[in-house]
């Protein structure tokens, strides 16, 4: 397991260019957690502070209020990391953590990274400068959300999950629920419905059933 650790993290971009014997050091320290599909790994607002890294499988990070509504932050995959910020200041989870599919992880105590980074100094600068993409990546999506109707929010969402085939065509392989897709638009499930029902109908997407083809001008 202690390899997949170590595998997992070179895939980490602010870790790559490490040399093997500092990657391997941190990768003694990581322990290695299997979570089923649908597992929650982290809760707002809990009291843990390790830092979290996807050897394989993909998470869903999200935020919801107390009517129980969603709102979905980024999903991650193989190469990612998230909890972080619990290395930084001692509050509580910003955001909640569940798994899209099995997923293994390397778990690393906040002692145990802080000092190997002591160790490391030079991966200070590669780190803030990931974490600054990342508010770079969220505040573009609260813009998005503040700024964009459900109709073109939804647009968006569905060309970001989509990949484009060798005639140029773009398809989602693995098509969201609708309320997987409400999560990330940052809408009711009920609107989603009215939106692809209406997208639908236009021509824009063929929706079959566990994939989705677009057709939408974009």
């Amino acid at each position: 397991m202690q390899q997949d650790a170590l595998l997992g993290l070179k895939k980490v971009a602010f870790l790559s260019l490490l040399p093997n014997e500092a990657i391997e050091s941190l990768a003694l320290k990581a322990k290695c957690c299997t979570f089923p599909k649908q597992t929650i790994i982290i809760t707002e607002k809990d009291e843990t502070d390790s830092l979290y890294i996807i050897i394989s499988g993909k998470v869903k990070i999200f935020t919801s209020d107390n009517g129980g509504r969603e709102v979905t932050l980024v999903t991650q995959e193989t190469g990612s990391y998230f909890g972080e910020l619990a290395l930084l200041a001692n509050e509580p989870r910003s955001a909640s953590v569940i798994t899209l599919e099995k997923t293994v992880c390397g778990v690393i105590s906040k002692v145990d990274f802080t000092l190997w980074l002591t160790e490391h100094p030079d991966v200070t600068l590669n780190l803030l400068a990931d974490l600054s993409e990342k508010v770079r990546q969220l505040t573009q999506k609260v813009k998005h959300l503040a700024l964009s109707n459900v109709h073109e929010r939804t647009v968006q969402v569905l060309y970001k999950l989509a990949v484009r085939d060798e005639h140029g065509n773009f398809f989602i392989q693995r098509r969201p629920t609708q309320q997987e897709l409400a999560s990330m638009v940052g809408a009711s499930r009920e609107m989603i419905n009215k939106v692809l029902k209406d997208l639908s109908q236009k021509g824009h997407i063929e929706i079959h059933e566990r994939t989705m083809i677009l057709k939408i001008p974009f």
